[in-house]
């Protein structure tokens, strides 16, 4: 028989544990009760905790350092929730004018036209540019992140359009760009 100082598989017993060892489990989260911490519901797993293994939840409470409430709205602070990123970053209000920008640009033999600065006025670039492809009949894609290519020379057929089909932008703040490399 073995001794309790004998080594299993190269491993010795620790000095102070009782073995077999036993795991509580966690109703709530169905993970070990030590790792409910970084579970997103902790709130819940502790409340679970309390109610069905008592002694455990006071011994939790006792090695946390006495439940204390400010570190734990502090950690709740700190810890990501589920299903997304840590921190919400708010979007940054850009102070450029806002400006549309139409111009041709040459590609080969053929003419593009290009669309810059939509994006400004808080348009979805995906749905201006189908409704364009659309009126136009031509191909139409978003290239930048606020940029539309039509392929023809339609300039001024595009700018008309844009004073009719969208309201908020004035006659004052699209510009003619004329012709240009792109």
């Amino acid at each position: 028989m073995a001794t309790e100082t004998e080594e299993y598989f190269g491993q010795a017993p620790l000095p102070g544990v009782q073995y077999p060892l036993t795991v509580h489990y966690c109703g709530n989260c169905s993970m070990p009760i030590e790792f409910c911490e970084f579970c997103p519901s902790y709130e819940k797993c502790k409340a679970w905790l309390e109610q069905n293994l008592p002694d455990v939840f006071s011994q939790l409470n006792t090695k946390d350092g006495g439940g204390g409430d400010g570190e734990d709205a502090e950690d709740e602070k700190k810890r990501q929730k589920r299903g997304g990123k840590g921190m919400v970053r708010l979007k940054k209000k850009d102070d450029t004018p806002k400006k549309v920008v139409v111009f041709l640009s040459p590609r080969g033999k053929k003419k593009t036209t290009v669309i810059m600065g939509l994006k400004t006025f808080d348009l979805d670039l995906k749905a201006c540019s189908k409704t364009l492809g659309q009126k136009f009949a031509c191909g139409c894609s978003v290239t930048g992140p606020d940029e539309i290519v039509l392929q023809g020379d339609i300039k001024e057929d595009v700018i008309d359009f844009i004073l009719d089909k969208w309201p908020q932008i004035d006659d004052d703040s699209i510009e003619d760009g004329g012709e240009r490399k792109h």
